[in-house]
């Protein structure tokens, strides 16, 4: 799952080093990912997982592991 998530969140937001994230990175503070860049974030988590990430849960996500919890919340 971790793993999944990492790659896509790398993917989308053009970081090389993989090690760069972990479960306590920041999206924001850490990434410096912009509400652009979270809602690419958002829509290729729910078509990687087959889920919708409602507005409102999205805007909670701070870390890594808090998208992780979601996932495997409603996954």
């Amino acid at each position: 799952m971790f793993e999944k998530v990492r790659a896509i969140i790398s993917e989308q937001l053009g970081i090389d080093n993989l090690g760069e994230i972990t479960l306590e990175t920041s999206l924001v503070d850490d990434l410096e990912a912009d509400s652009l860049d979270a809602v690419e974030v958002v829509m290729a988590l729910e078509d990687e997982f087959g889920i919708e990430i409602p507005d409102e849960d999205a805007e909670h996500f701070k870390t890594i592991a808090d998208i992780c919890k979601f996932i495997e919340e409603n996954n």
